[in-house]
């Protein structure tokens, strides 16, 4: 992109040689070729900026979602982390104790997630669990286990809260850049009503989905399974109804086509981490345990877990100065059928 200056240099030049002279600096002549100038470059620059939107491989934002529509893709909304919170008392109720739906506690760092459902703390017990999500969808959702700890309005006689197990499944909204992936795949994969493109991609055009597995002649020649998969993990039964009927109605002729929950495959994480000197090891591990616990969503159907991703998503972390797995022992084999989701996860502190 040519300079304002090196524009009015070429207007001053283009001038001279036809008029036989060179206007004088600060002159009414010489301003006016210096405005037009800036607007000749304001022009280059705007028609530079409409190139790149009319390709998805340089389109932003909603220019983008403009191309993902043409290929009918739709960019995939954040999600909200679910999980379990638990309630307890520090003596036996006499009475069951009610915990109302909409319940709300919360992290220190102020991430706040309300129950789901009512429960009831039954008599002459100590805690209930009770399913739960975050108030608000993103990243920001997904907590360790014990990271709720907080309650914002408590329930008459509950004296503690907490998360037994990891809250996960949160996510934000899908970037310009993992769209614009899955707009290119689709220009690699091309659909054509009966291969497994058209499948995965129908599948993942339905709400909820955001990763899906056809499987061919899973069951026999003419059979079709889909795996799916929501960002939250294993898909919800009213998903698998909902997209069974529309894959049923769409398929072509004389095929058998089935939607199907993956099989779950436990991913124990243990590892020991180094932190860099100076850094708090508390810190580091609540943020260990979170960039872990978020890897660990409904994207990874068919999938490999791979060490090396996870280390490198570890040693990105502020404070991490050096870290060793002892599990898994080595990387998780892909597999169109299984979705890898997080076991046990143990962060301990490098000895020196």
């Amino acid at each position: 992109m040519r300079s304002t200056e090196e524009l009015y240099q070429e207007l001053l030049a283009a001038f001279a040689q036809r008029a036989g002279f060179t206007p004088e600096e600060g002159c009414d002549l010489a301003v006016r070729f210096w405005a037009a100038a800036a607007q000749i470059q304001a022009l280059g620059i705007q028609a530079d900026w409409v190139l790149d939107q009319s390709f998805p491989q340089t389109a932003q934002g909603i220019y983008l979602d403009r191309h993902a529509a043409m290929r009918g893709l739709v960019r995939l909304p954040a999600a909200k982390a679910v999980g379990t919170l638990q309630f307890s008392v520090k003596l036996p109720p006499a009475a069951d104790i009610t915990v109302s739906e909409g319940t709300v506690c919360m992290t220190e760092a102020g991430t706040r997630f309300q129950t789901t459902q009512a429960g009831v703390l039954a008599a002459e017990t100590l805690s209930v669990e009770i399913p739960a999500e975050a108030l608000e969808g993103g990243t920001a959702g997904n907590a360790a286990p014990g990271a709720i700890c907080i309650m914002t309005a408590c329930p008459v006689a509950i004296t503690a809260c907490t998360n037994p197990k990891a809250f996960s499944g949160g996510s934000d909204m899908e970037d310009d850049e993992a769209l614009r992936r899955r707009i290119l795949e689709s220009y690699q994969r091309l659909p054509n009503g009966a291969n497994a493109a058209w499948y995965e991609q129908t599948a993942i055009g339905y709400e909820g989905v955001v990763a899906a597995q056809a499987v061919g002649r899973a069951r026999g020649i003419g059979t079709v399974d889909v795996y799916v998969a929501e960002e939250r993990g294993l898909p919800a039964a009213e998903v698998l109804e909902g997209l069974q009927a529309e894959l049923q109605e769409k398929r072509e002729i004389a095929v058998d086509v089935q939607v199907k929950a993956p099989t779950v495959r436990e991913v124990d994480v243990t590892v020991t981490v180094a932190p860099a000197e100076g850094a708090d090891f508390e810190a580091v591990k609540a943020a260990a345990e979170k960039t872990l616990t978020t890897f660990f969503t409904g994207r990874l159907l068919g999938k490999a877990v791979r060490l090396a991703e996870l280390g490198s998503r570890l040693y990105a972390l502020e404070g991490v100065e050096n870290y060793r797995f002892t599990a898994p022992a080595a990387d998780v084999a892909a597999d169109d059928t299984v979705l890898p989701v997080l076991g046990a996860l143990t962060v301990t502190e490098m000895e020196a």
